[in-house]
């Protein structure tokens, strides 16, 4: 038989560990730009919901199970990253959302010259630059987990469950009368 037939090993095939490499990077950056508005003192940030904390997060987490995926391949760490990918996948919409948001917000701002002497007009373009950056790199993390989610559920799907039934009849009941 070769490695090719079994559905886990289709899955290593793809090497999640590269993509989980990726992933991780994206992680730590995540959660370093996070530091970096962390300092701002304004809401105008994805500080305001630590999007950049739990994100980085999320991607830390499934950066490493892929990476430990591929170690040791299993039909149960497949099913442990397809559900964390999905998640991050949710995560990832929410913080689209909520950036998108800011963006519309922060160009309202520019627009309308409107800045306090704490945030500057160069402070609001390092601002808006830092959520392009972050909104950037979070598209390209929703390509890598939509692609990780497609193999895993192509390999659960291949893999056979099987099931033994046993038959095991009842006691006989006791019908005597006494």
């Amino acid at each position: 038989m070769e490695i090719t037939d079994k559905p886990l090993h289709r899955f290593i095939q793809r090497e999640p560990r590269n993509v989980g490499i990726a992933i991780l990077i994206f992680g730590c950056a995540e959660v370093m730009m996070g530091f970096t508005l962390s300092g701002e003192r304004d809401e105008f940030t994805s500080f305001g919901i630590y999007t950049s904390f739990w994100q980085g997060t999320l991607f830390l987490v499934c950066g490493s199970l892929s990476i430990y995926t591929e170690l040791r391949p299993s039909k149960k760490m497949v099913t442990v990253c397809l559900s964390m990918y999905v998640v991050s996948l949710l995560g990832i919409i929410v913080s689209f959302g909520y950036r998108i948001y800011l963006f519309s917000y922060l160009t309202y701002l520019t627009l309308l010259r409107y800045w306090t002497e704490s945030l500057t007009l160069q402070r609001l373009h390092q601002i808006c630059a830092i959520e392009a950056l972050l909104f950037t790199c979070s598209l390209f993390v929703a390509g890598l987990l939509i692609f990780l989610c497609v193999i895993a559920r192509l390999a659960l799907k291949s893999t056979r469950t099987q099931i033994i039934v046993r038959h095991i009849p009842a006691p006989p009941a006791d019908t005597t009368a006494t």
